[in-house]
């Protein structure tokens, strides 16, 4: 497929609930994300203000796939590998949420870390950070934005400080579609998330009072997420309005997962395949978790930790400005 094929996609008519087979099901799958694959890079590719489409083409292409996933039967897709999952940040942006965090500017931030980033970690610690920041975190029905739904948000505000707290802190459950009801909201053993919470609820596409207030959140703070990939690759496809922030520049994230293995000289010790990077594990050696306490895997119990937790370690490689410090002795 190529970007006109993939354009004569996204405007072709389709009605997901006429694929009936699991073969008419797949195929329509397969030319969907790749379509959305395709058109997504091809968007942001394009100089600002040039882009040959309206991102809108994307979300819509996502919001139809997601219908047409509602047709397998449950856990199909689950060992299924997506196409429009983003493993890690591009290097600019895990460079600007640096920036944002110190007000710094990003060639500076860049300089130090070096062509390849290898060096960011001293570009971290080199300078006091400072500000506020916007925690989030999403629990969603599948790990592929473009076959899921977010059902669960967390955000909240905390105070780049010693000794802050985590404050206005906000909880929302969004709807699904109706078969889910007899059927069970798919991933409820990781979030405990179930029909019971969900009945009744909005869809977080349809909310448009919830997407206009998280937009202009994350457009006013740096946007901080642990493995932040996840969320801005949900956030592009489902928060309408997202990915056009992003690429003006309006939106700073950073990935609290990549603070940890930037900074945390703990990680670099233990053996990758007991994940010392991971929110639980990096909450336990920061003393935010108790040793026999586990991550709730709930959006506003996770931002809580994560924003706790990420303060810890900044009060430990003593990223505070020196008149903080002083304050909090």
């Amino acid at each position: 497929m190529n970007l006109a094929q993939a354009l004569e996609h996204a405007d072709s008519f389709s009605l997901p609930g006429l694929l009936m087979d699991r073969a008419s099901l797949d195929d329509e799958r397969r030319k969907n994300e790749e379509a959305i694959g395709l058109l997504t890079a091809a968007w942001k590719e394009a100089p600002r203000g040039e882009e040959p489409f309206s991102f809108d083409v994307v979300r819509q292409l996502a919001d139809r796939n997601r219908r047409l996933c509602d047709g397998y039967e449950p856990g199909y897709l689950r060992e299924l590998p997506g196409n429009n999952l983003a493993r890690r940040l591009p290097d600019a942006d895990l460079v600007h949420g640096v920036a944002k965090l110190q007000h710094r500017r990003d060639k500076a931030v860049a300089t130090s870390a070096g062509p390849t980033l290898d060096d960011l970690g001293i570009a971290y610690v080199e300078a006091p950070v400072s500000g506020t920041v916007v925690g989030f975190d999403i629990e969603t029905t599948s790990k592929d934005p473009d076959r899921g739904y977010i059902i669960n948000m967390g955000i909240a505000l905390m105070d780049l400080t010693p000794d802050a707290l985590p404050h206005d802190g906000h909880v929302a459950y969004f709807g699904i579609p109706e078969q889910y009801a007899t059927q069970g909201v798919p991933l409820t053993e990781i979030h405990q998330i179930t029909w019971a919470d969900l009945a009744g609820k909005t869809p977080f596409r349809e909310d448009h009072a919830a997407q206009k207030a998280l937009l202009a959140a994350f457009k006013t703070f740096p946007l901080v997420a642990h493995n932040a990939a996840f969320e801005d690759s949900w956030l592009m496809l489902h928060l309408d309005g997202y990915a056009e922030a992003r690429k003006a520049g309006k939106i700073a994230i950073v990935d609290s997962r990549d603070v940890c293995r930037r900074i945390d000289p703990d990680v670099r010790m233990l053996p990758r395949e007991s994940s010392p990077a991971s929110l639980e594990n990096w909450a336990r050696r920061r003393g935010t978790l108790k040793a026999d306490e586990k991550e709730r895997h709930l959006g506003l119990d996770d931002v809580f930790l994560m924003l706790r937790t990420m303060q810890a370690e900044f009060n430990e490689r003593n990223m505070f400005p020196k008149s903080a410090q002083r304050a909090q002795a």
